[in-house]
């Protein structure tokens, strides 16, 4: 009923090295032609759903998935079908799966909308041909499964255009045993091979293809959904749901990141997701059921180091590029060159592999069997939101400390508050569900207020670090130099008053 799988990208450089590790005595190889089925407005994608009818090997198989893919555990449930010699079955029928856990899911994304007498019917949305070399493989947490396919996936857009997307991945599935074996295989196999975790399913690439859209096209990227974390939560509790709620937005980003095939924008989210992960780190630390020194902590903030350098690009790209040039422009300039540069990092194989491994440390920690200790549990039940509020002063009287003096500070003192905003607003915005939400709202607003203003001062001194040492060589350097150096004093202005409003604002926390 549940599947428990990672899925790694295996780059060409690499494949004569995985195929030979998987092939061995038990190796098996198999032919698995699928195709997947969803209405034409994709309510099943929507929901995060994939059904599909597989023939594997000779037999044919309905299959129902159900549930995230940015962890390891999907709801499936398989139902072998009899199908007579040389037939195909043309429909995927979703009574099949009635009475199994995914099926709720099934019936609510298709039940009838409002104004419709019935949903619209299934109809084929993409197919895939695999070749599979599989073989189990057992380990100290327990026996998985490996395998690797090679094939495509293929789809006919909304502009009768037949796409592909070509299919080179490993996938490591729990067969018996701990979900650490899963964490513990797929990683050493990603760093032997220069492997990378990829959280894209085929059902995810065939909906994209059906769509129109290519492998190579950008994809919105994914951004951090709202938590509320309950009063009589114990605290190690809580940690593990922070934990899952940003490795939520953060797997999907890394997956495009790391396929080195998308715009800027997943960067952005994959970097506020790593903040959002760090911050956690230190408002949780020392609370009960919490890990004093998680192993996931140095390879994130190397990560995190290794993603800003194209946060910088992001900025110039972001705006102050075209502003500037727009005022050169006014006074009969022509636009001043920046560097070339890239918006996504360039790694080798290993690199990436190496890069990659906070996730196999998020997701071990995940895996990790709940605390059995009852007594310690219920000790901390009802201590979360004292907790919370002493965290919460002590990070808001810090803060309010630079910001009564900000106007003499260092603009490296102004950039390490702009950071102390951000992880007290990632620490309010965890613990939202704790206190009367219209009192954190409040406080929020005048918070994001602040840090946004803050932010634009930093994107202004990093355009101006850009541009100064361009004045030698090309003098209109020097009126952009100028223009910046104003719109400097302009967002100190706006930052100071914005700070300002931030110290008047109440806290929603008992003293």
């Amino acid at each position: 009923m549940t599947e428990i799988e990672l899925k790694l990208q295996v780059p060409a450089a690499a494949l004569a090295a995985v195929e030979r590790a998987v092939a061995a005595t038990a190796a098996q190889r198999t032919r698995l032609q699928a195709v997947y089925f969803d209405t034409p407005d994709r309510r099943l994608a929507a929901a995060g759903i994939a059904l599909r009818l597989r023939k594997e090997g000779r037999r044919w198989v309905q299959t129902l998935k159900a549930g995230p893919a940015h962890g390891m555990a999907r709801g499936e449930h398989n139902v072998p079908l009899i199908v007579p010699a040389g037939q195909v079955p043309q429909e995927a029928d979703p009574a099949r799966h009635a009475g199994a856990p995914p099926h709720a899911a099934l019936s609510a994304a298709l039940a009838p909308r409002d104004g419709e007498a019935h949903a619209p019917a299934l109809v084929a949305r993409y197919r895939t041909d695999i070749r599979r070399l599989h073989r189990p493989l057992r380990s100290r947490h327990g026996t998985v499964e490996l395998a690797l396919d090679r094939g495509e996936i293929v789809a006919c857009g909304p502009d009768g255009v037949e796409r592909r997307w070509a299919v080179c991945e490993l996938e490591v599935e729990l067969l018996r045993g701990a979900p650490q074996a899963v964490v513990e295989v797929a990683r050493r196999l990603a760093l032997r091979h220069g492997l990378w975790l990829d959280v894209r399913t085929k059902a995810e690439r065939g909906d994209r293809l059906a769509r129109g859209l290519s492998a190579d096209d950008p994809v919105p990227a994914v951004k951090a959904e709202p938590l509320r974390l309950r009063k009589d939560t114990p605290s190690g509790d809580a940690w593990t749901a922070v934990l899952r709620n940003v490795l939520a937005q953060a797997s999907p980003n890394w997956s495009e990141v790391a396929a080195g095939r998308c715009a800027a924008e997943p960067v952005h989210q994959l970097r506020v997701a790593l903040r959002r992960l760090r911050s956690a780190q230190r408002y949780f630390e020392g609370w009960p059921g919490v890990p004093t020194a998680p192993a996931w902590a140095d390879a994130a903030a190397a990560l995190f180091r290794e993603l800003g350098r194209t946060r910088d690009v992001d900025v110039l790209r972001g705006g102050l590029q075209r502003e500037v040039d727009a005022a050169l422009a006014a006074i009969g300039e022509a636009p001043l060159p920046l560097p070339a540069a890239t918006d996504l990092p360039h790694w080798t194989d290993a690199e990436r592999a190496r890069h990659g491994a906070v996730f196999f440390d998020l997701l071990a920690e995940l895996s990790l069997p709940a605390a059995t200790d009852a007594a310690a549990d219920n000790a901390e039940t009802g201590a979360l939101p004292t907790l919370a509020a002493q965290r919460l002063q002590a990070w808001h009287v810090q803060a309010l400390r630079d910001a009564k003096r900000f106007d003499t500070l260092s603009d490296e003192a102004r950039h390490r508050l702009r950071k102390r905003l951000k992880r007290l607003r990632y620490a309010v915005e965890f613990s939202s569900g704790l206190f009367p939400r219209r009192a954190v709202e409040r406080y929020l607003d005048a918070l994001r207020e602040a840090q946004e203003h803050l932010g634009e001062f930093n994107d202004v001194c990093v355009a101006l670090a850009a541009y100064r040492p361009l004045a030698a060589q090309q003098p209109q350097a020097w009126f952009a130099v100028g223009w910046l150096a104003a719109r400097r004093e302009a967002t100190l202005t706006a930052c100071s008053r914005a700070l300002k409003r931030l110290r008047k604002a109440r806290p929603f926390w008992p003293d």
